[in-house]
C-alpha cells in the first residue's frame, strides 16, 4: 500500500472496514440466491420427472423464500440515517420531555 493509498485516520479505517462489511454480505446474498436458485430447480425438476401431481416443491421454495428475502433485507438496504432522520428523531425526543 502507498502512502497515497493508505488511510488518512480512523474515520477512513472505519468506513473502510464498513464498506468491505456490506460488501461481505452482498456476495454472500448472491451466492445464496444462486443456491437458492439451484437447488430449487433442481426439486422442481424431481417434481417434473415424477408424476406432476400437486406442486409440492412450493412448500420449499415458499419459505426458503423467507429467509432469502430476509437475507436479501440484511444484504442490500441502506443501514445508515440521513442526517435529516437524525435530526427528526432528536425534535421527537426532545418533545417528550
Amino acid at each position: 500500500m502507498t502512502s497515497s493509498e493508505a488511510p488518512r485516520d480512523d474515520r477512513d479505517v472505519t468506513v473502510r472496514d464498513r464498506a468491505i462489511k456490506r460488501l461481505k454480505k452482498r456476495r454472500d446474498f448472491y451466492t445464496h440466491l444462486l443456491v437458492f436458485t439451484l437447488v430449487n430447480g433442481f426439486v422442481v425438476g424431481i417434481w417434473a420427472m415424477t408424476g406432476q401431481g400437486f406442486f409440492w416443491p412450493i412448500f420449499p421454495i415458499v419459505f426458503w423464500g423467507i429467509g432469502l428475502v430476509m437475507n436479501a433485507w440484511d444484504a442490500l438496504h441502506d443501514e445508515g440515517f440521513s442526517e435529516e432522520q437524525i435530526q427528526h428523531e432528536i425534535g421527537r425526543l426532545e418533545r417528550r420531555r
